[in-house]
């Protein structure tokens, strides 16, 4: 089997939202090493698995032998509508955001840049290398990845040097970076490549687009009574999270100050978190990636 132990975050709180039992069929859009499938197969779910990574299928399918209620399939959780076309719809859709221990801490996947690996980042096993878009893609190009995927203030000089380097190695593009920014703006809290990385492992697996690809498709997903959940790791994506609940909800988008709603605003869904459920601080105390996490969860009710 192949080694792929990584730590759930928000276990009980996803379960729970997503009210497994018998009958209940769930995707699990993101595998991963399937510690929440695991949890939704042990409260009588049938589960199907769903990722890019097919060292994760492997670890899960191994781990997860012994239910005959399982089944997995390599895929991108953008694309359920036709990964799992034959089950839809379905009582529930889970999609974890964020990358997997394994993923991260593997130098030869890419991802780290503490590590010294083939600037990789992919999740799967095709397109482009991170090492290949910084290649092909003009400065300008990777100006918008570096500011809209990773927020980063010195994108401009960051997408300069990648350019003059066209870096291969994960050290290597780290090095870049901090030539890149002057030393007394380095982040205290976080390291001065951090953004960088981000941005550039969601251009490589285009992710937002993919996330996109499954909010818009969650009226066909879900059958009536049934329940999306989504743990997201930063304020991108949960702001497309919370934006797109919001309005498969029907908010009301009246100007503050109406006594009563004059845009008719309904939806087919209801939020079943108005608020993201965040990790308790004894997850964090054990898991420190667990202090970004935000479940956000709406059901389907028409």
């Amino acid at each position: 089997m192949a080694d792929f132990s990584h730590q759930t975050v928000l276990l009980d709180e996803t379960v729970d939202v997503l009210r497994p039992g018998a009958g209940k069929v769930i995707i699990d859009g993101t595998l991963g090493g399937g510690g929440h499938t695991q949890a939704l197969l042990a409260r009588g779910a049938t589960v199907l698995g769903v990722d890019r990574d097919p060292v994760a299928l492997e670890a899960a399918r191994a781990r997860l032998a012994g239910y005959p209620s399982f089944s997995a399939r390599q895929g991108n959780f953008g694309d359920l509508l036709e990964v799992a076309a034959d089950l839809l719809p379905v009582d529930g859709v889970l999609v974890d955001l964020g990358v997997s221990s394994p993923q991260l801490d593997v130098a030869e996947r890419g991802f780290s840049f503490q590590k010294d690996g083939p600037l990789d980042m992919r999740m799967g096993d095709t397109g482009r290398t991170a090492a290949e878009l910084i290649a092909q893609e003009d400065e300008a190009e990777l100006i918008r990845i570096l500011k809209e995927y990773g927020e980063e203030p010195f994108a401009k000089s960051i997408a300069r040097e990648l350019k003059r380097s066209l870096p291969t190695r994960t050290l290597e593009a780290a090095e870049v970076v901090k030539r890149a920014v002057p030393r007394k703006a380095w982040p205290n809290k976080i390291h001065v490549a951090t953004r960088t990385f981000q941005a550039l492992r969601m251009a490589v697996n285009q992710e937002l687009e993919s996330l996109e690809s499954l909010l818009a498709a969650l009226p066909r997903l879900l059958k009536v009574g049934g329940r999306a959940a989504v743990i997201s790791f930063h304020s991108l994506e949960d702001r497309r999270v919370k934006e797109t609940f919001r309005d498969l909800a029907g908010s009301c988008k009246c100007p503050p100050g109406l006594p009563v709603c004059a845009c008719g605003g309904q939806g087919d869904f209801t939020l079943v978190t108005r608020k993201a459920i965040a990790a308790s601080d004894e997850e964090i105390a054990a898991n420190p990636r667990a202090r970004s996490a935000h479940l956000r969860v709406v059901e389907k009710f028409r």
